[in-house]
């Protein structure tokens, strides 16, 4: 796997490229608190079948640049990234296949929003296009709290979540369990995985990440121009039974019922992955890879 860093929209990010490098491109996107590294299946799958996989740490996130700003991670900022990924890697009227889970399936939605011209074919984990949430947290409150509960609780506490409703923190902390309590992990998450993420975190800090979360209301005004667009680009969904997001107050009914097919009208029919919670990816690695094989080998 090639490591490499595209210099683009002012800052550097660093993509890991898998595949032959006259592949079809496929950008995967990963989610909070994710990082390439949650495509690791999935692009040495894509890579044995002949595709180019190319997984970005995203603005903010591992080992791409963190800008100190908060209005440096609004959908036009990181979308600019991915164009300027895109552009670099790829012939100026060439496509390509775009996979985005949690976090980065919004920002997939926005990419292909703003330039269905630089998408082939979309596959959207987690989050359906109507997800318009609004700003969480006062700035620094939900970096403190991390600090003093610690990196690697946050993340198996994170990653293990598997209760299917809203995500909810209270301000007790309680949410995190006690520092002597021990997390147990599921069979598809090692020691070693949360190892890389706690590495990664630890050294770039959360800021940047609950940065995108910060800019939810900004984002909302900056896409009044789109209001009404349609996402006119061939699209598959797949969301978990399990996932918190299906919990979400009116997603269930918007993923099963017209509009989500009104808003994407070349959405397929979106599929329900029984007893799989949110970080699906990386649960179901190979059941994911062969969703992702299947849609894009038809175009």
């Amino acid at each position: 796997m090639e490591h490499r860093n595209v210099r683009g929209n002012g800052i550097d990010i660093h993509v890991a490229i898998q595949g032959p490098s006259d592949g079809t491109i496929v950008l995967l996107l990963h989610g909070f608190p994710e990082l390439w590294y949650s495509w690791r299946h999935q692009i040495s799958g894509l890579a044995a079948r002949g595709y180019r996989a190319v997984a970005p740490d995203l603005r903010g996130y591992g080992d791409s640049d963190a800008p100190a700003e908060i209005s440096s991670f609004t959908c036009f900022n990181i979308v600019g990234d991915l164009v300027a990924v895109i552009s670099t890697l790829i012939e100026e009227d060439k496509k390509v296949f775009v996979v985005g889970h949690d976090r980065g399936a919004l920002i997939a939605w926005y990419l292909c929003l703003f330039r269905p011209d630089k998408v082939k074919a979309l596959v959207n984990l987690s989050v359906p296009l109507s997800f318009w949430p609004t700003d969480p947290s006062e700035v620094g409150d939900i970096e403190a709290e991390i600090a003093e509960v610690g990196t690697e609780r946050v993340m198996k506490r994170l990653l293990t979540y598997r209760t299917p409703g809203p995500l909810i923190i209270p301000k007790d902390k309680s949410f995190w369990g006690s520092k002597g309590e021990t997390i147990p992990l599921p069979s598809w998450l090692t020691e070693e995985d949360v190892a890389y993420f706690v590495s990664k975190f630890k050294e770039k800090g959360f800021c940047g990440p609950v940065n995108y979360y910060r800019n939810f209301n900004r984002n909302n005004e900056l896409l009044g121009p789109w209001v009404g667009s349609k996402i006119q680009v061939p699209t598959k969904f797949v969301i978990g039974e399990l996932d918190l997001v299906y919990y979400m107050p009116g997603v269930k009914e918007y993923i099963h019922g017209p509009q989500f097919k009104e808003d994407v009208p070349l959405l397929e029919e979106p599929v329900v992955m029984e007893g799989v919670a949110h970080f699906l990816n990386q649960e179901k690695p190979q059941e994911i890879l062969q969703i992702i094989l299947d849609f894009i080998s038809t175009f």
